[in-house]
């Protein structure tokens, strides 16, 4: 299995495959190497007759081999490429095919048993792609391995929330652009991790910034729609500050626009920072780039952890994940007498402040 940088690595330099298998839960890398295909491995004129965009609900897999047998016209290779793989209904029905098994009796249908032969005699002026978005084959099966020996195989992850920012910082670099460390983390928390999401929000920022100019926190808050003062960030600095006006303002913007701040996601992200507070307690090494790297952060904020830290002691924290809990219940209707999710947070808020 290759990683998303190697496959468009060799893209980039033409060494092509014929087939190409990319899945996972994360679709911007998916994205990614299909449109790079798209786009760049045939000459515009060539396209019209050579390259087929096909859609998983429309076609079953012999019809789809059928077109990768063909030959090109004029030019040195075809491009098929599926999209909407995982409606495919034959990928659906044999996850979890005996690879040894006769088709007649494994249950292998003869679309499938067709892609598993043609894995091992592909037509080499063709390049087939699979996109096979938000799943993955089951690796039991005989097609997943044959896909894993006989094409580029590809399975794209979900990044986990803390890796988001590095992520963020890494794509704006490759832009010719540079962000701080505040700003990625606003753009993380705004926006999640869904990667195409953020790829297409930070574009929106850059169109109009000269190459190698920094993405500033008040950049990203004008041209992304992330509030100035109302966001998770300062929220958490108000509670560190004991700040108790400031940290109301905000619940009650967040509770007036619950569709961009939803109470769970709130919840869950002063869970997980209230988490990595409790862990700096006990770290044995509590040096900037020591604790940066356990708590699985940017060392810019270490500082604020550290303070976070002085400010709320260990019998406090316990006490703050129980309020923490009991919001997350109630805001899903658990022992709920009609209380509203802002009036929740507003009682949450005052608990953890006193």
């Amino acid at each position: 299995m290759k990683a998303a940088e190697q496959i468009l690595l060799d893209l980039k330099r033409r060494i092509f495959k014929p087939v190409y298998f990319l899945s996972g839960e994360e679709a911007y890398y998916i994205d990614e190497i299909s449109d790079y295909i798209e786009n760049n491995v045939l000459e515009k004129d060539d396209r019209e007759f050579n390259q087929n965009i096909v859609y998983g609900k429309d076609l079953d897999l012999s019809a789809i081999i059928g077109l990768a047998k063909q030959f090109p016209m004029m030019s040195e290779f075809q491009v098929v490429i599926v999209k909407e793989a995982q409606n495919l209904k034959e990928l659906n029905k044999n996850a979890s095919d005996d690879e040894d098994a006769p088709s007649s009796k494994s249950g292998i249908g003869n679309g499938v048993s067709q892609f598993v032969n043609y894995l091992l005699h592909p037509q080499p002026t063709t390049i087939l792609v699979f996109c096979y978005k938000y799943k993955t084959i089951d690796k039991r099966s005989a097609l997943a391995k044959s896909l894993q020996k006989n094409a580029v195989y590809f399975e794209s992850a979900k990044l986990y929330d803390n890796q988001v920012p590095d992520w963020i910082t890494a794509y704006v670099k490759s832009k010719n652009y540079t962000i701080g460390a505040k700003a990625s983390f606003l753009i993380s928390e705004f926006l999640g991790n869904d990667l195409s999401k953020i790829s297409n929000e930070i574009q929106k920022v850059i169109i109009n910034v000269k190459p190698g100019s920094e993405l500033t926190p008040e950049l990203i808050q004008h041209n992304i729609g992330i509030s100035k003062d109302y966001n998770v960030f300062e929220l958490q600095d108000a509670l560190v500050k004991k700040d108790v006006l400031k940290a109301n303002r905000i619940i009650i913007y967040f509770a007036s626009n619950e569709k961009e701040h939803p109470t769970v996601m709130t919840v869950s992200t002063l869970y997980a920072y209230f988490s990595k507070i409790l862990k700096y307690h006990f770290l044995p090494d509590k040096s900037k780039f020591a604790a940066a790297a356990a708590l699985g952060v940017n060392p810019y904020f270490i500082e604020g952890y550290a303070k976070a830290a002085a400010v709320y002691n260990t019998p406090k924290l316990k006490n703050i994940f129980s309020y923490l809990k009991e919001c997350d219940l109630k805001s899903k209707g658990v022992d709920n007498s009609g209380i509203s999710n802002g009036e929740l947070l507003k009682e949450l808020i005052y608990k953890i402040l006193h």
